[in-house]
């Protein structure tokens, strides 16, 4: 007796988590197609814009945005606020796989957007918190990037300088490193592989380092120049 009513409660508890799983799926299937919708309507109005924003800072804010429109929608659908907010992160990271991410890349996104997705005195982020409050053809997603229209580390232009930089450095440093060898094979015969290996690393490092000095001057020189158009203003 004792065994078929163990049988009996562990067949309940498998249809319960069955009847779950399922009621999971489809909120998350419906937190998918709603945000899809709305960031349809929203990236439509601020094409126009003209926003120079770097790509990453972009994509971020995007899907942070798209985090509260799902965590939201989890809500009118049933879901206490935690459990809606941890099936937004499910159904934004199942929206990420269906638009051609990787499982393992998935993982690690939504990871690194459950960090990004809280800022001090565990408040929600911005971009969060607006897509939680936007309402249907509103400017909410408009409203996030004006906020940061005037920030000089996340526009476009100084993510293009750094890129560039970045290859210089990638590019030159390997350059002067193959000039480097080649020069101490032919001309300095006798060296060891490691001493002409070393040869060709110094070399590189003599030319990378200050690249990236000068990098960081001009950097430190936009944000103060950012900060002081922000204090006269």
């Amino acid at each position: 007796m004792k065994k078929v009513m163990n049988d009996s409660d562990k067949s309940n508890e498998k249809q319960l988590n069955s009847e779950v799983l399922v009621t999971d799926v489809s909120t998350i299937s419906q937190c998918i197609e709603h945000a899809q919708t709305v960031i349809a309507k929203q990236l439509e109005r601020i094409k126009d814009k003209g926003y120079d924003f770097a790509p990453e800072f972009q994509g971020l804010t995007i899907q942070l945005y798209l985090l509260g429109v799902m965590w939201r929608h989890a809500e009118t659908l049933g879901n206490n606020s935690n459990d809606a907010r941890e099936l937004a992160f499910s159904a934004l990271k199942a929206n990420l796989i269906q638009d051609g991410l990787g499982k393992r890349k998935a993982d690690k996104r939504i990871e690194f957007l459950r960090k990004m997705s809280k800022v001090e005195d565990d408040r929600n982020a911005l971009a969060v918190a607006v897509g939680y409050e936007s309402e249907p053809d509103d400017n909410s997603l408009a409203e996030i990037f004006d906020h940061y229209v005037d920030d000089m580390q996340v526009s476009g232009d100084f993510w293009r300088i750094y890129d560039r930089f970045r290859k210089i450095m990638l590019y030159g440093g390997l350059s002067i490193a193959f000039v480097m060898i080649w020069f101490v094979t032919l001309f300095m015969p006798g060296n060891s592989a490691i001493a002409i290996l070393a040869a060709g690393l110094i070399a590189a490092a003599l030319f990378v380092i200050p690249v990236f000095l000068i990098g960081i001057l001009m950097y430190r020189s936009k944000i103060k120049k950012a900060q002081q158009l922000k204090q006269n203003v």
